[in-house]
């Protein structure tokens, strides 16, 4: 950590070199965050759906980064099932992904938060949780989000008095350069003639509000869901 990193803010980003993550690791760089990648694969490697191994890539990043000060979830298991379909296993994977992991993370590091009176919770929600598609196998997904909201704005309210922020960013339908299965453009194209902007969405729309909840500006900004999505939801 030389050149001076030690005195930037530390923001870990989990599923960083995805394709809206690593949009998120680039705005937060050019902020003048020194950036800890924690995904599947690389130097921070971590099995996000393991209590154990989450918490140790969380030990690991505070010793050698002495702190965290904001955390973005933006790692997702996007595993599908029709509710007739649905088991337990899957299930609970999903949930332990989109919802534990941030929350173990968030147990590791809030201490610090608390201690330096200052903190910034992130997580990647999505659009889909107040305007469901007719794809029916996304209950999963969907079900997993609705509850990452819910424990976004409890933590809002439990940690503000620390000057801990807890906010969700989002997104709309945000076509990846493979499209997932089932999701192809002609549904994309359906999503966009709804939204108030009829364009495709980008990972960057999504990426500068991150940036902009981790910033000390931000700080009046905390249990707030909000949505760079065209205008498809207007909450």
């Amino acid at each position: 950590m030389g050149d001076g990193s030690e005195s930037k803010p530390v923001a870990v980003v989990t599923g960083g070199n995805g394709f809206i993550g690593s949009a998120i690791v680039r705005h937060l760089v050019a902020s003048g965050h020194e950036v800890v990648v924690v995904d599947r694969e690389g130097e921070f490697n971590a099995d996000l759906a393991t209590e154990a191994d989450v918490r140790r890539v969380a030990r690991r990043v505070v010793a050698e980064f002495g702190r965290c000060d904001v955390l973005v979830h933006a790692a997702v298991a996007f595993e599908r099932s029709t509710l007739d379909q649905l088991d337990a296993s899957l299930l609970r994977m999903v949930m332990a992904v989109n919802v534990e992991a941030p929350l173990w993370l968030m147990q590791e590091f809030t201490p610090g938060m608390k201690a330096r009176g200052f903190g910034r919770g992130i997580f990647l929600v999505s659009d889909t949780f107040w305007d469901p598609p007719a794809v029916s196998d996304m209950l999963p997904y969907i079900t997993s989000k609705g509850a990452l909201i819910g424990a976004a704005r409890s933590l809002a309210r439990s940690l503000g008095a620390d000057g801990i922020t807890v906010n969700c960013v989002a997104p709309g339908m945000t076509p990846p350069p493979v499209p997932e299965p089932g999701l192809g453009k002609h549904l994309a194209d359906a999503v966009v003639r709804r939204q108030a902007l009829p364009r495709s969405l980008v990972p960057d729309d999504v990426a500068v509000v991150v940036a902009f909840l981790a910033t000390p500006g931000a700080q009046a900004m905390t249990g707030q869901s909000i949505c760079p999505d065209g205008g498809l939801v207007l909450r």
